[in-house]
């Protein structure tokens, strides 16, 4: 692989600028051309380039193609940087006039070097705001697809599309669809904009010639015409890798743009490791439907604002993730104490769920061809979701840790919707971990809130992902919720119902059909605030449930809890997969009664906060 840094443009309006100002801060700026400028952090624009390039592992060679005009600036500043003098290219221009056009920069560089090898072409005066990007990712892309590559990035708030080359991706193959160059408003809702960071195959080279061919024309010989002509036209295979960053400083740019953005950018540089990043992801509980969301079926569920789990992401020199205190333990008071931690709570903390969830996030941004910065972090988490009682604290932490990865590395949710969010986390659970799982709960704990979820199998198949609709929250019943002090590990309790349904068994399947239809009652009775309607429902899925997993599935201690409150008249059902019981309470003042007969029997019991993301219920904390 060969590396092409083109930095033969003539920036005459800047030049022009710098030198008439007369504020005096730019004097010593004055014929420097633009790539040579000061970047972020002090750095020249053209310094980080080469730092990036610099890699005898990645690159055979790297050449710098210029013009005549500043030909002994760059001369000099390769001296002074180590780079091969002999590599630097003149193009013999010395005027906006008399330029040759990017792409004929980039044909001279090749013809006269007989340059046959894959290359990497590169605007080495951009002003790039990540200053960690990884090339090799880049180049691990590139070489995984069947054709070119073309680097892209979402335009910032005030950038206009008309002053981009802009893209279409197709989101499953990552192929450029259409490139539109400087298109007018209203030509394309994409927001994706092309920059000059391309890898051409050596079999494609041929067509540059071709090019200068049809475009006569020094004006027309830009690269956006040139991937225009070549996707749009000639129908080439083009893969696109989005950088989760900005590029500025692109063609002929004015002063008050090089200052604009270089004061924004090192702005955010200079923040961006001062401030840890912590985010929130609250326990659910099921109010109707599940099991059924890993059948097929449909689910109404909430977030609550009782338990939540809480990540902390903070920039560091290492990569490194905190074992926690309690959950897990790597010291213990005495053999003793080892074995009797062990045996209530097992060998599996949330240190797993921390290592799982950044692979799997590397895994997919590699595979979505989104580059990620060279930044390495510390993480560290917190949960007072109790465990193995089916509120979802597994897939809470993996929620909160995905969401401060996002944040981290300015992955947005047009790079990672919600839905594909939801079965990510699912991902992480039953791909890395083997955890038994369905959506549900990756989805509300995404969506937040109070969430109808339909699976139906044809949306599934559809689209990947089911329909998620907020309901809304703000005249709900009070439920409250019950759970063992010392539950057995949740996961356990689907038994075989999964290979019965798989199967095709009679009952199961016609069981998972009736959780979605007492579903889409529920729906309507909560729109209705038809209360007893509801609690009816929440007594038909546990039924339902009993039905088709037994009462030995089920467990005694799930069983207890139930006819615990219906002992005070309350419908109950399991929010999860067992060890917590949740209730409606429909006669008020058997509450506090039916609350101390749960704390007699060694249960812990709470009245739900639901956690509402719009805030009108529920504490609501910063993510």
């Amino acid at each position: 692989m060969i590396c092409l840094l083109l930095v033969a443009g003539h920036g005459t309006v800047l030049e022009t600028q710098i030198k008439n100002d007369v504020t005096g801060l730019y004097g010593q700026l004055t014929g420097v051309p633009k790539a040579l400028l000061p970047g972020i952090g002090g750095k020249k624009i053209l310094d980080f380039w080469w730092e990036t390039v610099n890699t005898r592992q990645l690159f055979s060679e790297v050449y710098l193609v210029t013009n005549a005009d500043k030909y002994k600036h760059y001369e000099r500043w390769a001296t002074a940087n180590d780079f091969p003098v002999e590599n630097v290219v003149n193009d013999g221009s010395t005027t906006l006039e008399g330029r040759l056009g990017a792409v004929a920069d980039l044909e001279l560089a090749i013809r006269s070097r007989k340059l046959q090898d894959d290359i990497m072409v590169i605007a080495g005066d951009m002003l790039c705001a990540d200053q960690n990007f990884d090339i090799a990712q880049v180049l691990r892309f590139f070489r995984s697809k069947p054709g070119e590559l073309a680097i892209y990035y979402e335009l910032e708030q005030g950038e206009k599309s008309s002053s981009r080359g802009i893209v279409e991706v197709c989101p499953e193959t990552h192929r450029l669809t259409c490139f539109l160059e400087k298109p007018q408003e209203g030509m394309t809702t994409s927001r994706l904009a092309s920059v000059v960071f391309y890898c051409i195959r050596k079999g494609t080279l041929h067509y540059l010639s071709d090019f200068l061919t049809l475009q006569p024309k020094a004006q027309d010989r830009t690269f956006g015409r040139f991937w225009e002509w070549l996707i749009n036209e000639e129908k080439l295979p083009v893969y696109g890798m989005k950088l989760p960053t900005g590029f500025q400083l692109i063609g002929q740019v004015e002063l008050s743009d090089y200052t604009k953005w270089l004061g924004h950018y090192s702005a955010l540089r200079q923040e961006s490791p001062a401030n840890p990043i912590t985010c929130f992801s609250y326990a659910r509980v099921g109010l109707m439907g599940n099991p059924s969301d890993g059948f097929n079926g449909k689910t109404i569920a909430m977030t609550i604002s009782n338990f939540w789990a809480e990540v902390t992401l903070v920039e560091s020199q290492t990569l490194v993730l905190l074992p926690h205190p309690l959950n897990d333990p790597t010291e213990f008071g005495s053999l003793q104490d080892l074995y009797c931690i062990s045996r209530k709570e097992g060998y599996l903390g949330g240190l797993r769920l921390l290592q799982a969830t950044c692979k799997k996030f590397y895994q997919f941004c590699s595979m979505k061809g989104i580059a990620l910065t060279k930044q390495n972090f510390t993480l560290k988490y917190d949960t007072n979701i109790p465990r193995q009682v089916g509120l979802a604290g597994s897939s809470a932490i993996v929620s909160a840790t995905l969401k401060c990865l996002m944040k981290f590395y300015n992955i947005t949710d047009s790079d990672l919707p919600k839905p594909i969010r939801a079965n990510f986390i699912l991902n992480v659970e039953t791909d890395e971990l083997f955890i038994t799982a369905g959506l549900q709960d990756r989805v509300v704990q995404v969506y937040e809130g109070l969430i109808y979820m339909d699976f139906s199998k044809n949306l599934m198949d559809e689209q990947g992902f089911g329909d998620y609709i907020s309901m809304d929250m703000s005249s709900l019943p009070l439920f409250w919720l019950a759970y063992l002090s010392d539950p057995s590990d949740s996961g356990r309790i689907h038994s075989n119902v999964r290979q019965r349904w798989l199967n095709g068994e009679t009952e199961v399947v016609e069981a998972m059909r009736s959780f979605a239809e007492l579903t889409d009652q529920a729906r309507i009775a909560l729109q209705g605030s038809d209360w007893n309607r509801l609690a009816q429902l929440m007594d038909e899925n546990f039924e339902l449930r009993r039905s088709v997993y037994t009462d030995e599935c089920l467990g005694p201690g799930n069983l207890k809890m139930v006819q615990l409150a219906r002992q005070f008249g309350s419908a109950v059902k399991l929010p999860g997969s067992g060890g917590a019981v949740v209730g409606l309470c429909l006669d008020q003042g058997r509450l506090v009664e039916m609350r101390k007969a749960f704390q007699e029997a060694g249960c812990v019991f709470c009245v739900i906060v639901p956690y509402n993301p719009a805030g009108s219920i529920g504490i609501n904390r910063q993510d």
